[in-house]
């Protein structure tokens, strides 16, 4: 069995210290390389600083006067990153409003610079440290929690699932882009978040969106944000599913969908791992992992020139092909019993079972609609049914789509 993180197998705490008076800031790093669990490395402007932010600190020591940006706009823009970093501002800035923003905007403490500050900046980054390590050792038993129960959101025992298994596990810590290909409701999202909440991203975030539910006026500051004033409407900045998303997953779901002259955009995001907010020119550094699905064949809107070719090329990364409901043999009976006792479970409902004939009919329908269609009889059924058990009499097929 894996062992725990002991006291005396700490990682390092990394800390960034943010201080444009070069002999002060030789100062602080002395005094916190003292520390033999400390990482600590030292920057003259924010600018500087989020260059390596990709580094994932745990600790930002930041000055309130600083070049470009002062203390309080660097921690929100740590904020609007997403990461989780406890900031310390150490500063002579003894303004109270000064004071009160940056505890409102998240910093953990305020050091005024003085004769004690660097005594209290020790202890103070000793305590953050301790909280910083029972964290990662409770990450570790989730860590291992989740490797238990690896793909216990894909339910299933036939021959066409083990292999999608198979699949997910080569790439299950890799970053490598995966297009999730499969006819509607076959449970594509529910893969891509497997694929998330089994890789070292887990703890970071996963954002889906579904290219094809939003108009294609929209779809470009949904995906990338936007600055105020950008357009019409924009009154404030906002942040895109791509910053949303960073140090995590985001989820391309229909990405067949997607509008011609996004997808150029697109393109150049994945190539570059950068994006531009609408209604500015400054780049913005990713870290996300991309899984992109359709349930078209992006090929044939490639010959119809609905679809870049090289778009196309690039989400050719690792392809998962979901097979459908009527290729899955009796994994129709173990998903139909799964989600029959969820829905009775959640519903406060005496438990019920099937009659072997309604087995029998589960197998022999097609499912047009796959797994999300197979949910929705079954719930229905176990409305309609009066008794103990759901007969053929309770099962309502949904209308054929010519």
């Amino acid at each position: 069995m894996e062992q725990l993180v002991t006291a005396t197998q700490r990682s390092l705490i990394k800390i960034f210290i943010v201080e444009d008076d070069v002999m002060f800031g030789d100062l602080v790093k002395m005094k916190l390389d003292e520390n033999p669990q400390v990482d600590a490395v030292l920057f003259k402007s924010g600018e500087e600083m989020f260059r390596e932010i990709h580094q994932q600190p745990d600790i930002v020591i930041l000055d309130y006067f600083l070049p470009y940006k002062n203390g309080v706009q660097i921690i929100e823009e740590l904020q609007n990153l997403g990461l989780d970093i406890a900031v310390i501002l150490l500063s002579g800035q003894k303004n109270v409003e000064v004071v009160v923003e940056a505890y409102k905007l998240g910093a953990k403490n305020y050091i005024i610079k003085n004769e004690n500050a660097l005594v209290e900046l020790d202890n103070c980054v000793r305590n953050l440290g301790d909280n910083i390590n029972l964290k990662k050792e409770i990450d570790v038993l989730k860590d291992q929690i989740i490797d238990r129960n690896s793909y216990s959101g894909i339910i299933g025992e036939s021959q066409a699932i083990q292999r999608v298994f198979a699949l997910m596990q080569k790439i299950k810590n890799s970053d490598v882009l995966a297009l999730i290909t499969g006819e509607s409701g076959t449970g594509k999202e529910v893969v891509a978040k497997t694929l998330h909440y089994n890789s070292p991203r887990r703890r970071k975030s996963f954002v889906a969106i579904n290219v094809a539910a939003i108009p294609d006026d929209l779809i470009e500051s949904e995906l990338f944000g936007y600055e105020k004033g950008a357009f019409t409407g924009a009154s404030g900045r906002r942040l895109g599913k791509f910053e949303q998303a960073n140090g995590g997953t985001i989820f391309l779901d229909e990405i067949g969908e997607i509008d011609l002259n996004v997808q150029k955009k697109l393109l150049r995001v994945l190539q570059e791992k950068k994006i531009s907010r609408l209604g500015s020119n400054k780049e913005i550094d990713l870290n996300v992992r991309v899984i992109a699905a359709t349930n078209k064949s992006l090929g044939q809107l490639v010959k119809e020139n609905k679809f870049r070719e090289d778009l196309y090329y690039r989400l050719q990364g690792f392809l998962i092909h979901l097979p459908p409901l009527r290729e899955r043999g009796n994994d129709v009976i173990i998903l139909a019993k799964y989600f029959l006792s969820e829905f009775c479970a959640l519903n406060k409902m005496e438990k019920k079972s099937f009659s072997s004939n309604t087995l029998m009919d589960l197998m022999k329908y097609r499912w047009p609609g796959n797994i999300r269609e197979l949910k929705s009889v079954i719930e229905r059924a176990c409305l309609i049914s009066e008794g103990e058990k759901i007969t053929l009499d309770d099962l309502i097929y949904s209308e054929a789509i010519n």
